[in-house]
């Protein structure tokens, strides 16, 4: 009776029935990176805010101000240059007590007493006093977005970072509950479910009628985006062959770059923040369509003793491919393990199982925590917004090239390896690079860029490998919510890191990532090997037997093993 991978072979690893699947999948990779990013662009800070009490109302309205004038003659000036202050506009968290002016009380109204060329005229050495603002935000922007929607300024302004986390709690839930409903219920309906949630919630975020709406929908969003990413991931790692994995697994990820290059256009021609979030969640209604062209994952089915419908749905393939699948193939091997649900303890139960969870949680973690620090360290500049996250977006996708031009050769551990000691070398050489090398400073931070970019990408591909059919999506989905984690951690890490020294977030991610770099050469080699289907294929990677056979339902056991 034939494997699951003979058949596969035979039905063609990488027709034109899994190329258009896979090119379907991909474009799961472009939404997935508009809901990770986004919130540069709906929470982007507005040119200028002020606060605007009563009678700076009713003096600009008396005098007929524009924004420029009101800004110039009633804003107080920011108390020093430091970009921290710039960034959240502390100096505007202010206004001036103009109700002072007619010695009335502070809720009286005296605009009528005070000039439209110098409203400060009135008070003693211009100096009018300063009071906390309450309410009667004015802001000046090109977009409008949800800091000024919802107030997210001055005292509230943690508010739009906990929308990030809150975001990333929900891909840590998502990583949980969809990741364990796929490996149980199967592959493309939890994907499907997960694309109509994302749709459906982030509608509810764009008409949000207010902040703690806006908060739970966008953590409900972040549930279900999980959900397709991950499990879209999956699937095309389960219906190619072993050579075309590392295809796959990187040139999606170049998908999830486009996401990224894409976005600054979109945000950039849509004028307000809810018509941006609509343009980036309402494509995933159409990955509904999906349910008539892409299958359920075969691989999945013969883990679940279904081997007829695997069988059928290989037979669909290898005539889209142009092949035939002759009377011998007529019955499939299934799995002669029980059929039971997947939990963490099945991960770290046997050794091989465990050490790699363990190594593959820290690289996630790593590489979340050290690509996003370097990504918002270099975000806290002035210059064009829109611009430079295009270039951002450009920089990454030398990452993919090299990805597909080393793996194929050197295998995934070494450039896995090699990625992250670059990364980390960078990090630590460019916290003690001098203040008057920009350039050089410029040119080892984009290296540690590029090589975090890399380690990032590698590690998707490495762990769906290394994970067996029955507890790949569960364990991918797992050891990816270490990425979650890091996500809510890093701007925690690095702001609160550099009020301490500047360069302290550097040394952290340089440390991080090189020690990274040393666990993940423990892993075990898996170019060229089938993707295992069990635990105990997963205990033999390694062995020199699957290294030249991959993986067999017979294999001797060798005297090193006893």
């Amino acid at each position: 009776m034939p494997s699951f991978e003979q058949t596969l072979q035979r039905a063609g690893e990488f027709g034109r029935f899994q190329r258009r699947v896979f090119l379907l999948l991909c474009l799961t990779g472009v939404t997935f990176a508009f809901l990770f990013v986004g919130v540069v662009f709906l929470g982007s800070q507005p040119d200028r805010f002020w606060c605007r009490g009563p009678s700076a109302a009713a003096l600009a309205e008396r005098c007929a101000w524009s924004a420029e004038e009101e800004w110039n003659r009633t804003a107080p000036a920011r108390p020093g240059p430091a970009p921290a202050a710039a960034r959240r506009g502390l100096g505007r968290c202010q206004r001036y007590l103009l109700e002072a002016a007619a010695g009335a009380d502070p809720d009286a109204d005296a605009a009528g007493s005070l000039s439209c060329a110098d409203p400060l005229a009135a008070f003693p050495n211009r100096s009018a006093p300063l009071v906390p603002c309450s309410g009667g935000w004015r802001y000046e922007q090109t977009h409008a977005t949800i800091v000024s929607e919802f107030d997210l300024v001055c005292v509230n302004a943690w508010m739009l970072d906990f929308t990030q986390a809150i975001l990333n709690l929900g891909f840590l839930a998502g990583a949980f509950t969809l990741g364990y409903a796929a490996d149980r219920y199967g592959r493309i309906v939890v994907y499907l479910i997960s694309c109509f949630g994302v749709g459906v919630t982030g509608v509810v975020v764009a008409f949000a009628p207010n902040f703690p709406v806006f908060v739970v929908f966008r953590f409900l969003q972040g549930v279900f985006g999980k959900g397709t990413w991950m499990t879209c991931f999956v699937i095309v790692t389960e219906i190619v062959g072993s050579k075309q994995r590392r295809i796959v697994g990187v040139v999606i990820q170049m998908f999830f770059t486009l996401g990224i290059i894409i976005l600054p256009g979109i945000a950039y021609f849509i004028p307000n923040w809810q018509g941006v979030q609509l343009a980036v969640t309402l494509p995933n209604f159409l990955f509904l369509l999906y349910y008539w062209v892409v299958p359920e994952s075969p691989r999945w089915l013969v883990t679940r003793k279904e081997g007829d419908k695997a069988l059928e749905i290989l037979r669909r393939i290898a005539k889209c491919n142009g092949k035939y699948l002759s009377p011998n193939f007529s019955e499939i091997t299934v799995t002669e393990e029980e059929i039971s649900n997947p939990s963490f303890l099945d991960l770290v139960r046997t050794p091989q199982m465990r050490k790699c969870t363990l190594i593959l949680m820290f690289a996630w973690f790593t590489s979340a925590v050290v690509y996003q620090g370097l990504v918002m360290r270099l975000g806290i500049v002035g210059g064009n917004l829109y611009v430079d996250f295009f270039i951002s977006g450009v920089v990454e996708l030398p990452a993919a090239l090299l990805i597909l031009l080393t793996i194929e050769h050197l295998g995934r551990r070494l450039p896995f390896a090699a990625s992250n000691v670059v990364a980390g070398v960078a990090c630590l050489v460019t916290a003690f690079l001098p203040e008057g090398l920009p350039w050089l400073r410029t040119t080892v931070a984009t290296l540690g860029r590029l090589g975090i970019t890399m380690a990032f990408e590698i590690v998707y591909l490495v762990n769906s490998e290394l994970y067996p059919t029955t507890l790949r999506n569960f364990g991918v989905s797992l050891c990816s919510g270490l990425c979650d984690l890091g996500g809510i951690i890093a701007p925690f890490l690095l702001f609160r890191l550099a009020a301490v020294w500047l360069e302290l977030p550097l040394i952290i991610f340089g440390v991080l990532a090189s020690v990274c770099g040393g666990l993940v050469m423990l892993l075990p080699e898996t170019k060229g090997i089938a993707l295992p289907e069990t635990v105990d294929d997963v205990e033999r990677l390694g062995s020199s037997h699957s290294h030249q056979c991959g993986r067999k339902k017979n294999i001797q056991v060798s005297s090193s093993h006893v």
